[in-house]
């Protein structure tokens, strides 16, 4: 009725290819293990959120724009690379323990809280550098086209309706696995002691990809042309 085909396949496809690290795992990966779950689990809504701008454009056309300009493409590719290096610049230039302490379920903390340390970032930000890591990278906007119109039977009255929908349930998919690695990061670091002592180096590293990703995405070429 929806116009929908081969559902089950969209959903096993849409989770593995949430299951691949990039720059939004790296993000939430990052946040759980240098500040904890809450950290992690708002990065990943941040994530979703930003996610939601695209399927939106691509609902309205905005995407097939980008898609066919390559000057639209180039302005929001510099725009997302730009963000990215700012992003990996933030991480190599934060002080060692600002912001890294994890959450503590349960206790109440005697000591200043680290979110409001100085140097620290609120989960506010947390949530905002999120929404900003995804929305302004073009190639999600690319994916979106390319991928969701497979799922839609070519006689399908109302195309557009089927975009949306298959849009929010990849999204909404997306977000629990995007939420199972915060956990994920965050149990490891409270668990394995070399984790917690290497944490500062981790944050590095993490600055360091999220700055080759911008260097990726910088150099990249519209895939439509």
């Amino acid at each position: 009725m929806t116009g929908i085909e081969h559902l089950g396949l969209f959903i096993v496809a849409g989770l593995l290819l949430n299951l691949t690290p990039g720059p939004d795992v790296l993000y939430i990966v990052a946040n759980g293990l240098r500040r904890g779950w809450r950290a992690g689990v708002v990065a990943a809504l941040g994530i979703t959120a930003g996610c939601f701008v695209h399927i939106t454009a691509a609902a309205i056309g905005l995407s097939a724009l980008v898609a066919a300009s390559s000057t639209a493409f180039a302005l929001l590719k510099w725009l997302g690379a730009a963000y990215l290096l700012y992003v990996g610049a933030t991480l190599l230039l934060a002080k060692r323990g600002a912001g890294s302490q994890p959450d503590a379920p349960g206790l109440i903390a005697k000591t200043e809280d680290p979110v409001k340390a100085k140097g620290a970032k609120s989960l506010k930000d947390v949530f905002v550098q999120g929404f900003w890591t995804n929305a302004l990278n073009p190639k999600v906007a690319l994916f979106f086209l390319a991928f969701l119109p497979q799922f839609i039977a070519p006689g399908a009255p109302h195309k557009t309706q089927a975009f949306v929908l298959l849009g929010l349930l990849f999204n909404f998919n997306g977000l629990w696995v995007d939420i199972g690695w915060a956990l994920s990061a965050a149990w490891l670091a409270r668990r394995v002691a070399a984790v917690q002592r290497g944490m500062h180096w981790l944050q590095r590293t993490a600055g360091v990809m999220f700055i080759g990703f911008g260097v990726r995405l910088a150099l990249s070429d519209n895939p439509v042309h």
